[in-house]
């Protein structure tokens, strides 16, 4: 018997905590060195020596990394793309045929094999021809069909799939709903187990990237507890030509404006169990374990980002005189060129450092993925501000207006508005900060958790108490020193007149004064800690700086031992770490002394329509609508435009 229909599910916000804690990996089987960071254990012998590819990753990856760079400099228009706000049919065809789309996969399912290394270097550098052709091959490989099938799929399904993904099929993975962003319990797309044994899907996913254009679906659907059935969130690999599947809107976007984005319906899909990707409930646990290195996808369009706004920044900066000299000699000039420089140094060590660790599989990089998604985010966005900024009223001016007029058609506006999207998707600054804080107290949670939870028995609680006591007894006496104290600690880090010691000691310094703070705010706020957004946003903004300042220090280390530019990258490591250093002493000094109690006193005055006034003398252009569209299960009203390719 088939199980009932589900109803729009209404979650408090404690169910909604349980779930997101269900899908989180609960063990840590492998050493972390950001993990260890938020503990106050400066662990420089997890990173250093820097992990390197193997001599035949290498060979492999630059080989493609060639036909790659020939075939962007040939066949891709970036104005076209964005003028047409569409990747042309022929330019995904010759990617497919170059073997793009199974970069990652397996060469015995048809796919390339690259490293996470290489594959990075692949989507920054297709990615500095167009985002869009980017971000299209990065949604397929990261977090498309091909990521959760590699690491959960049957023998059966990836020996089905993955050939098709790697040559022809273009893959879409679909978690959000109109009603539903990071808040995933609140999920109302069903997938009921019929009498036949497979399960029929309704429902309507919403900012489906690829979607518009996939041959396949990573559905994300609730499966109705029920005898013989699990049930929970669970994750389907749905066929996009199936009966029942509408894309119902093609949306538009600030930026990005080639990528294949739209709105999907499911009504009555029927999909086989053969189809369905690891156990019932364990939907959401595939998907951040995907994201785990799938985020690393979007540091690499951010490195691209800011390796491109160096180059703008130096050549126009030596073009353009202002006051009798070019304006790179003006110290407001040069200090935004500094910091491109200087960061786009460290995003890159971050980025290489998190994603070879990722290939050796030694490390457990949950958090060290997660902090380079969100510094390279962050920082990525604000150096393209700079670079406009830089080029002042033709940095605002588009790329087809300055080449109407006779200028070089620079993008540096295209440039800022595709950037923004990457503080929001894949985890918005905001939830990437409680998702790491979580990640970064979790050894205070699993020795201490049950003496703030309010469910626990008083018997519970003394049990928590004495294996909390036994652990900060040992614990907490290594973070009053350590070797950031000692001047002759971290001394094989000089080279020509650079001394990058100061700064791996000022890590190893911060990092025990970060973990005090945290026990500090636990023993304070206890229950509470969960509630204070703006101080843990803060703790993991400093742990991003510290493992930025240990990447950058170790890559300028890696590439001197080599020979390659090491006075150069000493010097760039140098000024990274001189600037994080001011940043980090900012933040440290915000997490007691702040105004987010005052804040939470305006939300409220605010949401209370308090401050109505102080809106008064406006037109609101907005159009009519609800917030939130309709999303309600059926048949689709619209007309289908999905379009296939090749």
């Amino acid at each position: 018997m088939s199980a009932p229909p589900l109803k729009k599910p209404t979650v408090t916000e404690r169910e909604a905590r349980q779930v997101a804690e269900a899908a989180r990996e609960q063990d840590w089987r492998k050493p972390s060195f950001a993990k260890e960071l938020f503990l106050g254990r400066f662990r420089l012998d997890l990173i250093h020596p820097h992990p390197v590819p193997s001599a035949e990753a290498v060979r492999r990856g630059e080989a493609f990394l060639a036909k790659l760079r020939a075939f962007c400099d040939t066949q891709v228009d970036a104005a076209r793309i964005e003028r047409e706000a569409r990747i042309p049919d022929e330019v995904i065809t010759g990617l497919k045929e170059l073997g793009a789309l199974g970069m990652k996969i397996d060469p015995k399912y048809g796919g390339l094999g690259l490293t996470q290394v290489y594959y990075n270097k692949a989507l920054a550098l297709v990615g500095s021809a167009s985002p869009a052709i980017g971000v299209l091959l990065s949604a397929h490989q990261s977090i498309g069909v091909p990521q959760p099938l590699k690491m959960f799929g049957t023998p059966e399904q990836k020996q089905k799939f993955l050939p098709r993904c790697a040559t022809t099929d273009i893959s879409a993975f679909l978690l959000t709903e109109p009603d539903v962003g990071s808040d995933p319990a609140r999920l109302a797309t069903s997938a009921v187990p019929d009498d036949g044994g497979d399960y029929v899907l309704d429902g309507v996913k919403l900012w489906t990237t690829n979607g518009v254009v996939a041959d396949l679906l990573v559905v994300m659907a609730r499966v109705p507890k029920s005898e013989g059935h699990k049930g929970g969130i669970t994750a389907f690999v749905v066929e996009s030509d199936s009966p029942g599947i509408t894309v119902e809107n093609r949306n538009a976007f600030m930026g990005l404006r080639g990528i294949e984005n739209g709105v999907t319906r499911f009504h009555q899909v029927r999909v086989p169990a053969a189809n369905r990707i690891g156990p019932e409930g364990a939907g959401l646990k595939i998907a951040l374990t995907t994201l785990n290195t799938g985020r690393l996808s979007l540091p690499a369009s951010c490195v691209a980002a800011g390796k491109w706004s160096l180059k703008i920044a130096r050549e126009w900066s030596a073009a353009r005189e202002q006051w009798g000299k070019p304006i790179a000699q003006h110290e407001a000039v040069g200090a935004k060129i500094s910091f491109i420089a200087a960061t786009t140094f460290a995003l890159e060590a971050v980025l290489d450092l998190s994603s070879q660790m990722a290939d050796e599989d030694r490390n457990d990089i949950r958090i060290e993925g997660a902090l380079a998604k969100l510094i390279a985010s962050e920082m990525g966005w604000r150096m393209a501000d700079e670079l406009v900024q830089i080029r002042g009223g033709r940095g605002f001016e588009t790329a087809a207006s300055l080449a109407a007029r006779g200028e070089r058609a620079v993008p540096a506006e295209q440039v800022l508005r595709d950037l923004r999207i990457n503080r929001i998707f894949e985890g918005s600054t905001e939830i990437m900060h409680l998702l790491i804080a979580r990640e970064a107290v979790d050894a205070h949670l699993t020795v201490a958790g049950d003496l703030i939870d309010p469910d626990k028995s008083l018997q519970d609680k003394a049990k928590a108490g004495a294996n909390a006591g036994v652990f900060y007894a040992k614990w907490l006496p290594k973070l009053v020193a350590g070797p950031g104290q000692l001047p002759s600690s971290y001394s094989e880090f000089k080279h020509a007149g650079v001394d990058l010691a100061p700064h791996l000691r000022h890590v190893e310094r911060h990092a025990r004064k970060l973990a005090r703070s945290t026990f500090y705010a636990m023993s304070r706020w206890q229950g509470r800690m969960e509630t204070k957004q703006g101080f843990l946003g803060r703790i993991v903004d400093i742990g991003a700086e510290l493992f930025a300042m240990s990447a950058a220090c170790v890559r300028a280390e890696l590439l001197r031992s080599r020979g390659e530019h090491g006075r150069e990258a000493y010097q760039l490591a140098d000024a990274f770490c001189r600037q994080s250093r001011l940043r980090v002493d900012e933040l440290f000094g915000r997490l007691w002394s702040n105004t987010d109690d005052l804040d939470r006193k305006v939300v409220k005055g605010v949401m209370a329509g308090s401050y109505e006034w102080l809106e008064q003398g406006i037109v609101d252009p907005s159009g009519d609508g609800p917030w939130i569209a309709e999303a309600a299960p059926g048949p689709s009203e619209r007309e289908n435009v999905h379009r296939s390719i090749g």
